[in-house]
């Protein structure tokens, strides 16, 4: 009898005829020490198999369990705070596996085990919210974090009619009620609510505290399948003016049809004006929250400084020095306690530097105090800072900070000056400067910085030396 010689295999063959484990032979694959499926989906002719080696391809595997890859990938997204930015779950592990970015290398498809050294080059790659946006469904509790809202807000939110499920999920919950069906969402249209639905106040329904009715009860569900946006709308989703739509309009082909209204107010499908703006690069997906950092030190001389972060700050400067600045933002425990215990001296904190979107890096010698704490239904903590708006100052370069002083002239720095300038029209004199150097120092006013006030001062200056000049 004449013994048949395979010619075919498929993954479950290959590594009998290796003497290797199922899962080896996965990851030799898909990191490339084998070569891919050369004879269809799954399946290897006989020289690929004969030419790979067994020991190399046994010594490359090295897995990890799903809870652990997930663990490691929340961590490389930072420190987590309650809102904005969910736990990377074991689930979650198995859509990244199902999208490709993760070979399978065994157990449970839902919950697979998976190779370290693949999950740590994910762990470091930039756009990982990204790719955890694009490819990770979210259920509802975890939905509500990524918005940063309470649970019963993100239910609203889907009563709207603004969100649907893609997918579900049955989780045994055993002994608290047996199989239950979650619905999981999309977690990049999630991310994109506050870009596509810009007519809610999303601060406010951030910091609604628990027993509050949410701003989103007071909204009108939308009909199914209409759903609809005026040019107007779809100008203030992509943040230009309502001449730019109309010019996509006329320029694309593939802009989409008005599907009611009339020929002056067309009206237009929500979700694919949505789409239509996305494919062309008319908004993004915000991938996390929008970051401040400070550089707080404690009031006393000599005091140590402490490097902090706000979470979606907001930052309001006063128009005039009598007024006071203020900032909030979502914070951790640990990091609104030593914040409160450095500002709670008899002089506050100063501010060594604050990064802060929308304006330049700014400072304040003392007097920063923690004047509002709270926590939001969603058990987010935000904090409220407070400081005399007199003292803000710009601050050095550097990342030490402190305060740099504007100086500014009687008269515009002409050709010889070499002073340091800002944007404000201040100046910050030095020595050596022929215009405002030691000598001519009496001519220059100090003010603060951060662009308050610094024309206002200069003109005022000079109105004073002119009445001066008459008497």
């Amino acid at each position: 009898m004449v013994r048949s010689v395979r010619e075919v295999f498929d993954e479950g063959q290959a590594a009998s005829r290796l003497r290797v484990p199922v899962a080896a032979w996965r990851w030799a694959t898909g990191t490339g020490l084998v070569p891919a499926a050369d004879v269809g989906p799954g399946r290897w002719s006989r020289a690929v198999v004969q030419a790979a080696d067994p020991e190399a391809v046994r010594a490359a595997l090295w897995g990890i369990e799903a809870g652990v890859a997930a663990d490691r990938l929340t961590e490389a997204l930072g420190v987590p705070l309650p809102i904005l930015r969910p736990r990377v779950t074991a689930s979650g592990i198995g859509h990244l596996v199902k999208a490709g970015m993760l070979v399978y290398l065994g157990g449970d498809p839902q919950f697979p085990v998976v190779h370290p050294d693949q999950v740590a080059a994910l762990a470091r790659r930039r756009d990982l919210p990204a790719v955890l946006d694009r490819h990770v469904p979210l259920g509802p509790d975890q939905a509500a974090v990524r918005l940063g809202v309470r649970r019963t807000d993100f239910d609203q939110v889907v009563r709207l009619g603004w969100l649907a499920p893609v997918a579900t999920v049955e989780i045994d919950f055993k002994r608290q009620g047996g199989v239950t069906t979650v619905p999981l969402y999309d977690a990049q249209e999630i991310a994109l609510l506050e870009v596509v639905r810009p007519s809610v106040d999303w601060r406010a329904v951030r910091t609604t505290v628990a027993g509050r009715r949410s701003p989103l009860a007071a909204l009108t569900p939308v009909v199914p399948g209409e759903d609809r946006v005026l040019l107007a709308g779809v100008a203030r989703i992509a943040g230009v003016g309502r001449a730019a739509v109309v010019s996509w309009r006329r320029r694309h082909d593939d802009f989409p049809a008005a599907v009611a209204g009339t020929s002056v107010h067309p009206l237009f499908d929500h979700r694919a004006v949505v789409a239509w703006l996305l494919a062309h690069d008319k908004i993004k997906v915000p991938t996390g929250p929008t970051l401040a950092t400070l550089v707080l030190a404690g009031g006393g001389a000599g005091g140590a400084s402490h490097r902090f972060r706000l979470d979606d700050p907001w930052l309001t400067l006063a128009d005039d020095a009598g007024g006071e600045d203020t900032l909030s933002g979502w914070s951790t425990d640990d990091d609104a306690d030593a914040i409160a215990a450095l500002a709670a001296g008899e002089f506050g904190a100063s501010l060594c530097r604050l990064t802060a979107p929308g304006t330049g890096p700014l400072a304040v010698p003392g007097e920063v105090r923690v004047i509002d704490r709270f926590r939001s239904g969603s058990g987010g903590l935000r904090l409220m800072l407070a400081w005399p708006a007199g003292l803000r100052g710009t601050a050095a370069p550097g990342p030490a900070g402190g305060v740099v002083r504007h100086g500014v002239a009687y008269a515009g720095g002409g050709e010889a000056c070499v002073c340091a300038r800002h944007d404000c029209g201040g100046v910050v004199p030095v020595s050596w400067c022929a215009e405002h150097g030691d000598a001519v120092s009496p001519v220059l006013e100090w003010h603060p910085g951060g662009g308050i006030r610094c024309t206002d001062l200069s003109h005022a200056r000079s109105l004073a030396l002119a009445r001066g000049r008459a008497d």
